[in-house]
């Protein structure tokens, strides 16, 4: 046809280049497909040979050298072992190789990271990591803890369990392993070395280091100081609200004739002890006014350090509970991960006596024996984080090799370490200390800045521009915590409860306790310093003046605790331990808030006064409550405000009969939410200097004095946020609940405040700063989960992603798939029982903690107990018990808690005999 001719040679030449083409493309695609192909087979074949290689033995017998006597391992259908044994060191040897099967590489992961190591698993990008973590010296002070400070016994429990360790590793590879571990195998040609005892105590200090307390208020008070006036900081760090949220303890005070705490003199003013300290730092801040760069990265190794993390945990008397015996519910919060940082377990010896002293079960650390939170026949107890501040950052003057104090130059202490690096050259660093500390602005780009920014009085020789920054920190110290541990598992009353407790130095935290005769009872243990008049921690201190070094630490017998309160029951969810103005010792200027305890002392005291008994499951529910104190507040100003825009008006619609709780279905409490986000950011994340801010989030300003031309007001300059992570500012935590409380009924207040942009209106009223944010939350969440309403659910915004702590986050996409998990919509959020924690600031509403375990422990039948985990029993990919328990976990599920030899019997699905 006419219409298809082409001239010949034209036509010839183009249909052969076609044709050509076609093949060549046809040929490309075909060698893609089987090498796709052969990808996904290798993967197949690498993903399940490779990942079966390393799961454990469970059923049979196996030998192994070293024990005594036979011992049994009894798992569940969850696999969660019980280990039953005649002798403490067989029972500690078997945790050490039970734990060894199931988390191994955990294990190893952890004492490199506490070792400052973690560049001899994973290369050079860890270094900074590393030098920072030996600069801390935590292996160091472990090693001291073992050498000097632990009791015989508690020695022994430990080289039983490293010698547990070690057995089951006897004549591994690597693969045979974990399959992180073949993975690995792929760049660097590592071995895993023998467990030794320090490595477990080792793992204390991690702990401590994410539970320190206001070590970050600290470095962002003083970097506010560059665009904030002490007032308006004061603003954003309120006093805490004991009117409204109660205190742990209020019964009983101190006795300053005995010098001890008494649970039952009545709770009156402060005697006055030494020490007490009553305003901010004077002086100070004025020193510290131009700090304008932040902290890069000081690592958070358990999740984020925000004004929200924290726990929950309450006992009831058996006068309120159904059983006639208390009831006892514990939930720490730390960030999700893969696995799970607890361990579930039961340490039984077949018959308790003078050589078997043990009869304990509940969470406890891959890589350290004994029992974390748990019961054993006697006694249970809970934790949460008490939040004491037991750091302080110190500004040094630094002339080479020494340092001022008092007028007098002292030499520094120096020691040198080397970093060895997989796949590279080793690095050494040099660590220096003065009498307060590491320097840890030798290390940390933040810290090294807050020393540079801050204006000085007189020449710092270490650096033209400012000091040298030093840590102090009670963990830094040898202690005895270990010993502790031990002694809380063979606790049988309150006596030897509060006992055991006192050697619970680091990290400081609110033990609860219930018994078998129906007692119950609070202690506030730790190592907390007592500083001198008029110096609070709240700002980094000179540390060339000894007025401002610690004094001694308050006296065990004098920190608050309670048996058996008149009210019936004890909360303690990181609120204030007691009001600051009946105690004489200060314990920190930053609590959390009491959002939470405060709803949990409301429910629990809800159902007392409505005759009610509670039950276990009560206890569950409690722990699931989704309730938003700050919606309670916000939305009824929310609903009144009049809207023109329909789509806006739309969004509004939801919030008009919202019960205020943040289920996971529930399209009002991602409205409410993204406003929240956006009441924060325009009145006071967008005035906070941008060391705070996220990065990348860019604002017009008028530069700080003495940085721009600010001789005009006009004239404004870009400035870009820089922190990254989740300690990004304001992050929505309960701190910013009350900021925004303590002005809400004020109109005018001048944080309602927000300047003009090319689409919006200034606002000067509260209300005009929450119809912007309505608008802002409604375009924002179109853009996020679509145009219909009808389809928005909290839960599609706040999704939990489990990641393995390594390879999971950084490793290759094929390997994030095979060693993570998720995602899981949630409801809950900060501040929230449920505490599913985000921030506000990132712009994610992604979960960064989580409940990482519940429990609730019957005390009148332990067989009745319940708990779950976050993920599994187990950290091999692919295992049964890998992730099994996060479903039920984020319905709110409990797991029944086998303990008496007969339950677990009932429940034990394979045993596993360990023989010598």
């Amino acid at each position: 046809m006419p219409a298809t001719t082409t001239a010949p040679s034209a036509g010839t030449t183009a249909g052969k280049t076609s044709r050509k083409r076609g093949r060549r493309l046809r040929l490309f695609v075909l060698v893609l497909v089987l090498a796709l192909v052969a990808g996904v087979a290798y993967g197949a074949y690498w993903s399940v040979s490779t990942v079966r290689a390393s799961f454990p033995q469970t059923t049979g017998t196996l030998k192994v050298p070293g024990l005594l006597g036979q011992v049994e391992v009894k798992r569940d259908d969850y696999g969660v072992p019980q280990i039953y044994a005649d002798n403490d060191a067989d029972l500690f040897m078997a945790q050490g190789y039970v734990q060894a099967q199931d988390r191994f590489y955990e294990m190893d992961v952890r004492r490199h990271m506490t070792s400052g190591r973690l560049s001899e698993m994973f290369g050079s990008g860890q270094v900074d990591t590393d030098a920072f973590l030996r600069t801390l010296g935590w292996r160091k002070v472990a090693q001291q803890e073992y050498d000097t400070k632990l009791s015989p016994a508690t020695k022994k429990y430990l080289q039983s369990y490293a010698a547990g360790v070690n057995a089951y590793l006897k004549g591994k590879d690597g693969k045979d392993i974990s399959v992180e571990y073949a993975a690995l195998g792929f760049t660097n040609d590592y071995t895993p070395e023998a467990w030794t005892p320090v490595d477990s105590v080792a793992w204390l200090k991690a702990m401590a280091w994410d539970l320190r307390g206001n070590m970050q208020d600290e470095i962002d008070r003083s970097l506010m100081t560059s665009r904030l006036s002490p007032k308006q900081i004061n603003d954003l760090y309120p006093a805490y609200p004991s009117a409204t949220h109660r205190p742990i303890v209020d019964e009983g005070s101190y006795n300053k004739a005995t010098g001890k705490f008494d649970p039952q003199r009545p709770a009156t003013g402060s005697d006055g002890a030494p020490g007490s300290a009553q305003d901010a730092l004077q002086g100070m801040q004025s020193q510290l006014s131009s700090l304008s760069d932040t902290l890069d990265k000081i690592p958070a190794l358990l999740g984020p350090n925000g004004s929200g993390i924290g726990s929950n945990s309450w006992v009831v008397s058996g006068k309120y509970t159904t059983t006639g015996m208390p009831l006892l519910a514990n939930d720490p919060h730390l960030a999700p991960m893969m696995p799970s940082l607890w361990y579930q377990m039961g340490l039984h010896c077949r018959t308790v006596s003078s050589k078997c002293t043990y009869d304990v079960a509940g969470y406890t650390f891959s890589g350290m024996p004994g029992v974390v939170i748990g019961h054993n026949q006697d006694v249970s107890w809970g934790f949460t984080n008490l939040g004491a501040d037991v750091t302080d950052l110190y500004l040094e003057k630094i002339n080479g090799s020494s340092y001022l104090y008092d007028n007098q130059e002292k030499p520094l202490a120096t020691r040198e370490e080397v970093i060895k690096v997989a796949g590279g050259s080793s690095k050494t660093i040099t660590i220096r200390e003065t009498n307060n500390g590491p320097l840890v602005s030798d290390r940390d780009d933040e810290l090294e800045k807050v020393g540079q920014k801050a204006p000085v009085n007189s020449a710092a020789p270490d650096r033209g521009t400012g000091y040298a920054v030093s840590l102090k920190w009670t963990a830094l110290e040898p202690g005895k915590s270990m010993d502790a541990v031990f002694a809380l598992n063979r606790a049988t009353d309150f006596k030897s409860f509060r006992a055991a407790a006192k050697d619970f130095e680091v990290p400081s935290q609110n033990l609860i306790y219930a018994d078998t005769k129906g007692h119950i009872g609070y202690q506030a243990p730790g190592r907390i310093p007592v500083r001198a008049d008029g110096v609070d921690g709240t700002m980094p201190a000179p540390g060339w003046d000894s007025k401002y070094t610690w004094k001694k630490y308050i006296p065990y017998d004098a920190l608050p605790y309670e048996y058996d309160p008149k009210r019936g029951f004890i909360v303690t969810a990181n609120q204030a331990v007691i009001d600051e103005k009946k105690y004489p010792y200060l314990i920190t200027k930053d609590w959390g808030y009491g959002t939470r305890s405060q709803r949990i002392n409301d429910l629990i005291e809800s159902k007392i006064k409505g005759g009610g008994k509670i039950s276990t499951e009560d206890m569950q529910k409690m722990q699931m409550d989704n309730s938003s104190e700050i919606a309670a507040l916000l939305t009824p100003a929310l609903l009144k405000i009049n809207v023109s825009d329909p789509s806006v008006r739309e969004a509004q619609k939801l919030l008009e009969g919202w019960d205020y709780t943040q289920e996971n279905d529930s399209a009002a409490a991602a409205y409410f939410n993204s406003v929240w986000r956006n009441v924060l950011k325009l009145a006071f994340g967008n005035k906070l200097p941008k060391e705070l801010r996220p990065k990348g989030e860019c604002l017009y300003v008028t530069p700080p004095a003495g940085t721009g031309p600010v001789d005009d007001p006009n004239q404004k300059v870009q400035e870009c946020g820089e922190r990254e992570g989740d300690s990004t500012q304001p992050d929505g935590g309960d701190r910013w609940s009350e900021v925004v409380r303590k002005i809400f009924n004020d109109q005018n207040n001048a944080w309602w405040q927000s300047p003009a942009t090319r689409l919006d209106k200034a606002t000067t009223t509260r209300d005009q700063l929450l119809a912007r944010a309505m608008k802002d939350a409604r375009w924002e969440l179109t853009a996020k989960l679509g145009k219909d309403t009808t389809t928005w659910s909290w839960g599609r915004l706040h999704q939990m992603i489990l990641k393995n702590q390594t390879l999971g986050k950084e490793g290759p996409g094929f390997l994030q798939w095979v060693l993570n998990r998720g995602p899981w919509n949630l409801g809950g959020g900060e501040a929230a029982v449920n505490a599913t924690g985000w921030n506000a600031a990132s712009g994610d509403y992604g979960v960064t903690w989580v409940p990482s375990m519940r429990m609730v422990v019957n005390l009148k039948d332990f067989d009745k107990s319940k708990w779950i985990n976050l993920t599994g029993a187990s950290g091999h990919a692919y295992s049964a018990h890998y992730s099994d328990q996060t479903e039920k976990w984020a319905k709110g599920q409990l797991l029944d808690w086998s303990f008496s030899g007969k339950a677990v019997d009932g429940s034990t699905v394979d045993t596993l005999k360990l023989t010598p």
